[in-house]
């Protein structure tokens, strides 16, 4: 006979500085449903289900005074860490225990232990279930490590109804890929999934996204398209569902005519496309050689002939870059007519071998890790000075969404425009926010005191 007792769970994914309720950059609501903890919430054992909450700060606000719970579950990108840490402070004070898992917690795994009474590193699909029966039996580990090999046939369903009154664009998000077969010096993902490339059965997919309610579905795989055969199968398979989807690929995707084809046939509305830099040897210096500049156009090109948007991604500060790589941006996005461009301060996360090179190189100017949000200048450039990095990047983000950038980029445009034109109006805001954020407000040295809820608002990035 089970006698065990039934567990109160609250998970919470803390917000940033930029993308928060309330009083963050974004007014409008453009956030996409995660998978993280509505997948673990999907996972809890059915014999220990007591109360399960599921917090996103980013559509939410939360008050941890509130919050009753026998163990809380933190995620967190490294520009949360700290807030993590913070609330696992908080509630540790109550006598709740803590766990944490996510990016940050996985790139450093010792760091998190320091805050938190266990770390579940990489994915926990077998691990999470595994940490709560320990936990009521009283012997949780301080690690859980994932196993070599995970059945991806056994993923449940998240549990998306814990979603259904949030403020999400849409709740009807999925991941068909896990990992990412690239080694980009400045990439997570190859970290975090130990270079495994992995996916799930099709046939799995396709019962998942039949099932869900409306017409739009997310796809949130890092990098579903570099397995042509299995992507252009996943897509064809989607075609009679009818539905509308976006998500992520690499630029490789341009000279592969089926490929492309299945995407448009299947409802692809838009895409989110890394193409990083335009700098001469710029991708090279970052282990992504494979993004052929002079192929750009020709890729947006053909994405526009299929009535599929493109969110071009572009980062700035590269080793090879120097003051003129913001103009080599603008004038790209404005003759390519990228329909939402998006552009990142290059970023050395922890764990990654850019960390460690730049590291080494002593250009490493802080480890608050609030401020790695890749919008903040956290090294010393090559070629720059910091205040050219950081202006430069804000400068470009105006640039690109002021109204006559705006008319020019989106003038003809036959992508799907009611989402185009309303992402636009979203980062047109979103810029005006990158001025209104007061910088420096966290000092390098800031030491985690956390008794009340008051003392966690405290511990967000900054700009």
């Amino acid at each position: 006979m089970n006698t065990r007792r039934k567990l109160n769970i609250a998970l919470i994914s803390p917000r940033t500085g930029l993308y928060r309720h309330g009083t963050g950059v974004f007014p409008l609501s453009l956030r996409y449903a995660p998978l993280n903890m509505v997948t673990l919430a999907a996972l809890i054992p059915d014999d220990l289900r007591g109360e399960i909450t599921v917090y996103d700060e980013s559509v939410e606000s939360v008050d941890p005074a509130k919050i009753k719970a026998d163990i809380v579950g933190l995620t967190g990108i490294t520009g949360v860490s700290m807030r993590s840490y913070a609330y696992a402070e908080y509630f540790r004070r109550q006598g709740i225990t803590t766990v944490m898992g996510g990016p940050h917690a996985t790139l450093m795994p010792e760091e998190a232990a320091q805050h938190v009474d266990a770390v579940v590193i990489g994915h926990g699909y077998e691990t999470w279930p595994r940490l709560l029966n320990d936990f009521c039996e009283g012997k949780m580990q301080k690690f859980y490590y994932p196993p070599a090999k995970i059945d991806w046939s056994l993923l449940p369903d998240p549990r998306r109804d814990f979603f259904s009154k949030k403020r999400f664009i849409t709740t009807n998000s999925t991941q068909a890929v896990f990992g990412c077969p690239n080694l980009c010096e400045f990439c997570v993902t190859p970290i975090i999934c130990k270079g495994n490339y992995e996916r799930r059965p099709i046939e799995d997919v396709f019962a998942e996204v039949s099932r869900m309610p409306g017409r739009y579905v997310t796809f949130l795989d890092p990098s579903p398209v570099e397995n042509t055969e299995y992507a252009t199968a996943l897509y064809r398979s989607l075609i009679p569902l009818k539905k509308r989807w976006g998500g992520l690929a690499t630029t490789r995707i341009v000279d592969q005519p089926e490929l492309l084809d299945a995407m448009e046939a299947s409802g692809c509305f838009g895409l989110l496309i890394g193409f990083e830099s335009l700098s001469p040897g710029g991708n090279k210096s970052i282990s992504k050689g494979f993004n052929d500049t002079s192929k750009y156009l020709r890729l947006v090109k053909e994405l526009h002939a299929r009535n599929i948007a493109v969110m071009g991604c572009f980062v700035h500060g590269l080793d090879s870059d120097k003051s003129d790589c913001f103009k080599y941006t603008l004038d790209f996005i404005h003759e390519a007519k990228v329909d939402l461009p998006r552009f990142t301060v290059c970023t050395p996360f922890p764990g990654t071998p850019f960390f460690n090179r730049l590291k080494k190189e002593g250009r490493i100017l802080t480890e608050n890790w609030t401020l790695y949000d890749a919008q903040h200048v956290v090294f010393q450039p090559k070629h720059m000075s910091v205040e050219e990095l950081q202006e430069g990047h804000i400068d470009c983000w105006h640039s690109a969404y002021n109204i006559s950038s705006m008319f020019r980029r989106l003038a003809g445009s036959r992508t799907f425009l009611e989402y185009t034109i309303l992402a636009n109006i979203g980062y047109r805001l979103y810029c005006r926010g990158h001025r209104r954020f007061p910088r420096g407000r966290m000092a390098n040295d800031w030491k985690l005191n956390c008794t009340t809820a008051e003392d966690i608002a405290r511990i967000e990035p900054t700009y």
